[in-house]
């Protein structure tokens, strides 16, 4: 029968019916710092290279972890050299580094970019034989499987933001093509996690910012994508995917996320020190990575990575970089409402929940007329915390769209996610609508 297929069980079904979810265990809470000696104890490290970055090696709690690890009676090396939205370049440079300081485990501590530049050094480490090129999603890279173990890293989110510490993929941008892209693999998926809400606090403001718009696209994103059971029948288990498109697992994960979103999110942009909407925004952070780690996201991700990876001029306010740079989640949210007004028709009522959650009244609201619903409720959340006013805010004018179009249609892997078929006109619609708000 075509379009069918025989599960392993011998029943023949038209559609996927098996659900995967996945996380590594987690220990959040204020305070939660305190138990990093422990965790790597458990873990049974000897040694550990801390990564993360200049910023938070000045001003985050990196000595603080090193005297616990230290306490705990485990070798520790600091490395503070990550770039914020790490390259492929970049990565290989650090590796290359760091290839005499072998080590047993590695601790991350910082945004995304430190966590996703831990997880890249401990492949490229734990198999230097392999180019990392070869990792690379389809079309860019090969897509090759990690091809076995990795040693244990700890994840330590300083934003609220990636998620990362909870997901099984790295961002990267490629710098010979401009364009970012990623790596999946459950190889990659951090041995423990540790959510300190406190060590959020020296966010400055449009960091706040940007961490929690990509939060809030994460949960939009695979709270409306194509759901598992729209999709064929994998032929097997190794054919499934780590995105396999909203589910109910993850569902609960996205719901919890937007209503935390909904009610701490401006409060956490416009006050560092309000620890409640800080700590909020972290179990956002970490429910969403839950959410989308499982279920994927789609069209506002994949305009994303040619948006950052072609910036030539943007310096985002409070962010200190030597190099043009779109934080992620600014790059993420400026197609957020276009897309979303393009996925409505696949599923109004998920759209229309996601904007309740976020705080709109659906009073009046039908079917027919809320489309705009949920994109006029992210563009006020962008308006309340400062965010971009469009694509044209990072200085991409309309000659670029094609560009943009053509770096987005490669991002296949996040494309196949969208609850609608998505074709280069449609991505070119989408960006001629998001070049100003």
């Amino acid at each position: 029968m075509d379009g069918w297929a025989t599960h392993r069980d011998g029943t023949l079904y038209p559609h996927e019916t098996v659900i995967t979810w996945q996380a590594p265990p987690i220990r959040i809470g204020a305070g939660a710092t305190a138990e990093i000696g422990y965790e790597l104890s458990r873990l049974g490290v000897g040694s550990v290279l801390i990564v993360t970055d200049p910023n938070v090696a000045r001003v985050g709690p990196v000595r603080r972890v090193r005297e616990l690890v230290e306490q705990a009676g485990i070798e520790a090396t600091v490395f503070d050299e990550v770039r914020v939205e790490p390259s492929d370049q970049g990565c290989e440079e650090a590796a290359r580094k760091l290839a005499d300081r072998p080590v047993d485990g590695y601790v991350a501590v910082g945004g995304g970019s430190s966590i996703d530049t831990a997880k890249v050094l401990n492949l490229l480490h734990s198999h230097p034989d392999i180019p990392l090129r070869d990792y690379l999603n389809k079309p860019i890279g090969a897509g090759r499987t990690i091809p076995g173990v990795l040693k244990p890293l700890v994840a330590m989110p300083t934003t609220a933001g990636s998620g990362s510490e909870c997901t099984a993929m790295v961002a990267l941008g490629i710098t010979d093509l401009r364009v970012k892209t990623g790596i999946s693999d459950l190889r990659l998926r951090p041995s423990a996690s540790i959510i300190d809400p406190l060590n959020t606090l020296t966010m400055p403001p449009a960091v706040a910012a940007a961490s929690g718009y990509d939060v809030l696209t994460h949960a939009c994103e695979s709270y409306t994508a194509r759901a598992y059971d729209q999709r064929p029948p994998y032929p097997s288990p190794a054919g499934r995917p780590i995105y396999i498109g909203a589910n109910p697992i993850s569902d609960v994960w996205a719901e919890k996320a937007l209503a935390l979103i909904g009610t701490y999110f401006r409060r956490s942009v416009l006050n560092a020190l309000d620890v409640e909407a800080r700590t909020a925004m972290s179990q956002a952070a970490a429910y969403a990575g839950m959410g989308f780690g499982n279920a994927g996201t789609h069209i506002p991700h994949a305009c994303a990575y040619p948006i950052a990876g072609m910036v030539t001029e943007y310096r985002p306010r409070d962010y200190i970089v030597d190099h043009p740079l779109v934080p992620h989640g600014e790059s993420v949210i400026a197609t957020a409402p276009a897309a979303f007004e393009f996925t409505y028709p696949a599923s109004p009522e998920r759209h229309l929940r996601a904007a309740e959650l976020l705080g709109a009244s659906t009073a009046g609201v039908t079917v027919r007329n809320g489309a705009d619903l949920l994109p006029q409720t992210i563009l006020d959340i962008m308006r309340d915390t400062g965010g971009p006013n469009g694509v044209g805010s990072f200085g991409y004018e309309t000659r670029d769209i094609p560009l943009l179009v053509d770096g987005a249609a490669k991002q296949q892997r996040l494309l196949v996610g969208c609850p609608r078929d998505v074709t280069a006109d449609d991505l070119t619609r989408i960006f001629h609508a998001s070049m100003k708000y």
